[in-house]
Order: C-alpha cells, then structure tokens, then sequence
C-alpha cells in the first residue's frame, strides 16, 4: 500500500478569495514504512502573502518572488501522488487549495488522481473527542520531537505527520501483523493437527447405582423437585 503524507502552505486561508499556495511538502509511506521519497516545493503565488499567514511560516514576498509558478511543478507533483492514498490533517483545507490550483491549470481535481484521502484530524477528533488535536499537540500526546517546529513548514509538518499517523495507528497495524505473522502453535496447533478416535469410557454398574442413590437423596431433599432428575425426564 502506497500513502503521501502531505502539508501545504499558503499566502491566506480561503482560496475563494484569491489565496494561492507557496509551499508543498509529501513524505512516501510504503506499506507503513518510510522510503525517504520526498516531494518538496515552493512556489511563487503571483501575489502577496497576508501579515497572518507569514506570522505562521514565515514565507515572505521576497523570498517566494523567483520561486517557480504552481504550472511549472504541476506535473512533478501529480507523477508523485499519483495512484497513491494522502494523509492530510485538515484535508478539507489542503484539497480546496490544491484543487484550486489544478483547475486554474486545467488539470483534473486530486480526488481523480489519487486512490482517496485520510484525514487525520477526523481521525484525532474520533480518538480523542473533546480534546485539542492539533498537530503540536498529536505529537505532544504520542511522545513525538516537534522541537525544531518554531515555524509551519510543509515538508516538517508532512514528516511530523507521518510518524503521527503511524502512531495513531499502531494498533492495528500489530493486529494485523499478528494475525498473519504468528507461528501455529500452542491451542491453534491443536486444533489443527490430526487427531486420533477419542476414547469412550462408560460408568460401570456399580457407578450408576451410586449415581442413582445421590440423585434419590437430592429429590428427597427437594421434595420431587430436583432439577436433574427433571431434566432426564424431558430429554433435556
């Protein structure tokens, strides 16, 4: 199974309002294993970046302004996340941008060419209801170094992620690993190897009269009531 981890930043928070994106940054999982692919971007926005939004990563006008256009990396990227299932936090807000850029280059929407998506938040939010689950705080929680995240940064956050989503699905992934892994052995081995006839051993006539004497004492004791006898009789 083949997942990109993927973080985006941009000049603002609603590309409706003509917000662009200036950074990508993918990590490849294959088979829940890091590979050390990477895909990693910055782009010119062919506009400013919002006083809010440079607060948060720190990606300035000047520092964008000879960075290539989102139509020149276009199909860098989509050869990369092609096929592959993307592991976004807040996937409603990466998508929405990423979208808008690819139908501002006449390119498909991402759902078309990627196999689907997984958002992490949801996920968080289902995990741990009521509680803050931001990045920074994921990675407080399952004992990950964010130490080096003094700013946002798309390729950071996307390789912080990564190990947060392994985390947060660690349980199944031994579930799983278990159940295909394990050796036969013990009970399981038992009831898979052949076994001989069982042995059949029969009261002996002296057994079933002693048999016979408890139960008459026990219906005694119950006035005709005892349960056994009343199960015998029915067949039960």
């Amino acid at each position: 199974m083949r997942q990109v981890i993927l973080d985006t930043e941009t000049t603002g928070l609603d590309f409706r309002l003509g917000d662009r994106i200036i950074e990508i940054g993918c990590v490849e999982l294959l088979n829940r294993k890091l590979t050390g692919q990477r895909f990693h971007r910055y782009i010119n926005p062919e506009r400013e970046v919002e006083a809010g939004a440079l607060a948060v990563h720190g990606l300035s006008n000047e520092f964008l302004q000879d960075k290539p256009r989102f139509e020149e990396i276009v199909v860098a990227f989509l050869d990369f996340v092609q096929g592959a299932e993307l592991v976004i936090h807040n996937a409603a807000f990466d998508v929405g941008f990423l979208d808008n850029e690819l139908a501002l280059v006449s390119k498909v929407p991402l759902e078309q060419a990627c196999s689907g998506v997984v958002d992490t938040l949801m996920m968080a939010r289902e995990l741990h209801p009521g509680r803050r689950n931001s990045l920074d705080a994921l990675c407080e929680r399952y004992a990950i170094n964010n130490s080096g995240r003094t700013l946002h940064g798309a390729l950071l956050d996307a390789e912080l992620l990564a190990e947060v989503y392994l985390a947060m699905t660690r349980g199944q992934e031994s579930l799983i690993m278990e159940l295909d892994a394990a050796p036969v052995s013990g009970l399981q081995a038992e009831l898979t190897a052949e076994r001989p006839p069982l042995r059949v051993l029969r009261a002996s006539a002296a057994e079933l009269a002693e048999h016979e004497r408890v139960l008459a004492e026990i219906s005694k004791e119950c006035r005709g009531n005892s349960l056994w006898q009343a199960s015998e009789a029915t067949g039960a």
